[in-house]
């Protein structure tokens, strides 16, 4: 998820870019094969769908085939996967979409998200940037439970079918009624983003810090191309 600082983040990611595509040049040429803390101002909310309930994880449909990486991204073109897992999970898929296009601020390469990592262990995994326990406390009981966090980079399916059930664990833990004027999509995002209990603290009205904002601010941005990407 998006807790890294933007600014710093995104110049560390051309350092390591650097590194890692000069080294992969290097194995190629000698002919080896490359194997958010509390602090929700209230603004007026953009409108969406809400989440809707949740079916058992038993019911959904078995996991598609994994979705290697290749060539540029664009979370638009998982618009089938976010549908499919959307659908699973009983969230919303154009905030599952929105999620994607937040967290794609970085470029997702497995060579260079394991790069990265290695220099920051607690660093997140996959084109829905989610942390190894977030992983691994949303996927008890679910269809990919038998899968682990170091997957993420290499199937993109994976972490998109990861995404919508934390986003429906985070959906089931809001108020019915929260007292501030967001939708619960945008708690939601907002928790996955900065945490179950800053979400619960943005639903009773904390104030929204600065990170969160900005995230809170580039979901609006990106919701109606999400909306566009699923329908």
């Amino acid at each position: 998820m998006s807790e890294e600082k933007k600014g710093s983040g995104r110049g560390r990611w051309l350092v390591i870019g650097v590194v890692v595509v000069a080294g992969l040049g290097l194995v190629r040429g000698t002919g080896h094969d490359g194997a958010a803390s509390a602090d929700p101002s209230p603004t007026a909310a953009a409108s969406g769908p809400s989440t809707g309930a949740a079916p058992s994880a038993g019911s959904s449909a078995a996991p598609s085939k994994p979705s290697k990486p290749s060539g540029r991204y664009d979370p638009a073109d998982y618009a089938a996967p976010v549908r499919q897992y959307a659908a699973e999970a009983g969230v919303n898929p154009q905030l599952l979409m929105a999620i994607l296009y937040n967290e794609s601020y970085k470029p997702h390469d497995p060579e260079l998200e394991r790069a990265w990592q290695r220099g920051k262990p607690d660093a997140s995994f996959g084109i829905a940037n989610m942390h190894r326990a977030a992983f691994d406390d949303t996927k008890p009981g679910r269809p990919f439970a038998s899968r682990q966090w170091e997957e993420l980079p290499d199937d993109r399916n994976l972490a998109v079918q990861a995404a919508a059930w934390h986003l429906h664990d985070l959906a089931a833990q809001l108020p019915a009624r929260p007292g501030v004027p967001l939708t619960r999509d945008e708690l939601v995002a907002l928790g996955y983003n900065a945490g179950a209990g800053n979400m619960l603290a943005f639903a009773r009205g904390v104030k929204i810090g600065s990170q969160a904002q900005s995230y809170l601010d580039r979901l609006r941005d990106n919701w109606s191309k999400s909306g566009e990407a699923v329908t």
